[in-house]
């Protein structure tokens, strides 16, 4: 019997942003990227890869739209066999909506109250997006790119909320989750899928891998 086709998704958690630093709600419109500190942590992951050839034979690098996730999947491209670039909206974070795209942190809170209070069901903000939406959005673009790579390496640079989505959709969990978690500047999570007794399964492989960033002196938790 043939061996059933195995396809692995790796999802890459971008390094540190300037959003973060600068504690500013970023989307498409406002996010800055990188602080010297995220580009050295994506320079640790690249040369963990370089190195270790975990994802070697990767055919397909995607990131977000947003920068901090695209200046991420170029630092680590090289790694990956210099794979180009898809970028997809459907891996982005939240969209806050345009009224709190760009605004700090503070000014959300007194403008649109506290998040968790508000429920898994709520838009961020007008036009924004609740996390139920981001959970189908995850979900459905997370298993789209399995279908279309069957039996491959599938490398994507996105975000924390991405990276809990697929917990939460994959792994079938219930939307408002138990445990708190945190994912990880550049660390990996990985699902791997392949037919078990006539329907496709996933197995979560990895979660929030972050060895290069410690052994780099970069993590970013004691």
């Amino acid at each position: 019997m043939p061996d059933e086709p195995l396809t692995r998704l790796v999802l890459v958690r971008h390094g540190e942003s300037r959003a973060t630093v600068d504690r500013i709600v970023a989307g498409h419109d406002t996010c800055k990227g990188l602080t010297d500190r995220g580009r050295q942590q994506a320079e640790a992951l690249r040369d963990r890869l370089a190195r270790t050839g975990e994802l070697a034979g990767a055919t397909k690098l995607v990131a977000s739209l947003m920068e901090r996730a695209r200046e991420t999947a170029e630092i680590i491209a090289p790694a990956l066999g210099g794979l180009d670039i898809d970028q997809r909206c459907e891996v982005c974070e939240i969209h806050p909506g345009p009224d709190a795209d760009g605004i700090t942190w503070d000014e959300f809170e007194v403008s649109y109250g506290d998040m968790p209070k508000r429920g898994p069901y709520h838009p961020w903000s007008p036009g924004g997006e609740s996390w139920a939406e981001v959970n189908a959005r995850v979900g459905a673009a997370l298993t789209d790119l399995a279908d279309e790579h069957e039996g491959e390496t599938i490398v994507v640079a996105c975000h924390g909320g991405v990276v809990e989505s697929s917990i939460i959709t994959l792994g079938g969990l219930p939307i408002t989750r138990p445990f708190d978690m945190f994912i990880d500047n550049t660390s990996l999570t990985e699902w791997q899928r392949r037919p078990v007794n006539g329907q496709l399964r996933w197995k979560l492989v990895r979660l929030n891998d972050a060895a290069h960033t410690i052994e780099a002196g970069l993590y970013d938790h004691p």
